[in-house]
């Protein structure tokens, strides 16, 4: 038996990881790092953006609310709302720093900055 990692209306977390990420203008923002799902609800909460630094030095994470993001089937990648200038304003933490997630004051902050409800 194949193993299927997408279909028309689902996605493996494992291809998501990797996909690109631009603003509605079309540029580039960075990528897909990773997805964080609520463990009660099964739901995406987040999409960990990589973003800048080279070769992984002085790279930022960027943790999007999964509700921001629309997947764009013409680019293959999803589509964010933001300008560069708007994501370099963001909350982000490094590679080697350990978000406050479950801390929901933390995780407010990501909500409030980006305009859009809590996924809880």
């Amino acid at each position: 038996m194949d193993n299927i990692d997408e279909t028309v209306s689902l996605i493996s977390a494992g291809k998501v990881q990797g996909t690109n990420v631009y603003n509605t203008g079309g540029d580039s923002l960075g990528d897909i790092h990773d997805v964080m799902i609520d463990k009660r609800t099964g739901k995406i909460a987040y999409a960990i953006m990589s973003f800048g630094g080279f070769l992984g030095i002085g790279e930022r994470y960027h943790p999007l609310p999964w509700s921001t993001l629309k997947y764009d089937t013409r680019q293959g990648g999803y589509v964010v709302g933001l300008t560069k200038d708007q994501l370099e304003k963001a909350p982000t933490y490094a590679a080697k720093e350990t978000p406050a997630w479950g801390n929901r004051g933390f995780e407010k902050t990501i909500h409030d900055y980006y305009g859009v409800a809590p996924y809880w």
